[in-house]
């Protein structure tokens, strides 16, 4: 159940990531405010929560069930002025993001912290853009988050170490531990996943591989559970891209160019899981 003084987390975005952070939530007591601007987003949320529960069930899973009561789905941000903590969940886009913070900044509380579920985004960039530096990090949840048992915690150059003792109180009671890295280009798991991605994708464009046995390689040789072209996919190559661009951006070096290939496949609409078709086929 929650501790401390964290009992509401208001959760910005209801996609993928957003979906998860709220079932995790409330799986473990705290009550959550899913923020989207749009109804039908929200609504498939909320079923997707549910059939979360469903499969558990069928599994037999011994984790916790998520409480939908513990969860209002909500268009009107106003309501995160209820949250003691919030998690901002949407688009990796900068453009996105630098509308959102000074807002958060006006409607919620002074002493309530912001983390940024980012996967490649300046910390220290998105914590100017509020008037409490000091109580913006970085939480970067892994997919499926219910499932994951860590998270990568990204310290900004302003954040104290009280904001870090929240973070850490609130993870702890969501079942995770945090592994605290400073802030930089992709941090560490995407400075180095996405450029594995990257390059796994030009082994399919080069024809040196086919994508399946691009991942076999990777199952069967070290052990993974997923290889990097089935990972590109249950995150989503249109986040892939956008991660990677951020990496070639940030460091100006030709190693992160992004692969021509995944250019057009994200073009095509082949996102991967969620979109039914990236380099499987899901339907």
């Amino acid at each position: 159940m929650s501790t401390g003084a964290v009992t509401t987390v208001g959760v910005v975005g209801a996609g993928v990531m957003g979906v998860g952070v709220a079932h995790n939530l409330a799986q473990y007591g705290y009550g959550a405010i899913v923020v989207d601007l749009d109804e039908e987003i929200l609504r498939r949320a909320a079923e997707q929560i549910r059939a979360g529960n469903r499969m558990a069930r069928l599994l037999g899973s011994e984790a916790p069930q998520a409480d939908l009561d513990r969860i209002r789905f909500t268009t009107d941000d106003r309501d995160l002025a209820e949250a003691d903590f919030v998690v901002e969940n949407i688009t990796e886009k900068w453009e996105l993001k630098r509308e959102v913070y000074p807002r958060l900044d006006r409607l919620c509380r002074p002493e309530v912290v912001f983390a940024a579920n980012t996967s490649a985004i300046s910390i220290t960039r998105l914590a100017g853009l509020t008037d409490r530096p000091d109580r913006v990090l970085g939480m970067h949840f892994m997919n499926p988050v219910p499932m994951k048992p860590a998270v990568e915690v990204i310290r900004g150059w302003h954040t104290s170490a009280e904001t870090l003792d929240t973070a850490r109180a609130l993870l702890t009671g969501m079942g995770k531990q945090a592994i605290v890295v400073a802030d930089a280009p992709g941090f560490v798991s995407n400075r180095v996943l996405m450029l594995t991605v990257n390059e796994a994708i030009y082994l399919v464009q080069d024809q040196v591989a086919s994508a399946a046995e691009v991942d076999r390689i990777f199952k069967s040789c070290f052990g993974h559970p997923m290889g990097p072209l089935e990972t590109a996919d249950l995150i989503g190559l249109d986040t892939i891209l956008q991660s990677v661009e951020v990496l070639h951006d940030s460091f100006a070096d030709s190693k992160y160019r992004p692969c021509p290939l995944l250019k057009r496949m994200v073009d095509a609409g082949l996102h991967g899981r969620k979109s039914g078709q990236g380099f499987y086929t899901y339907r």
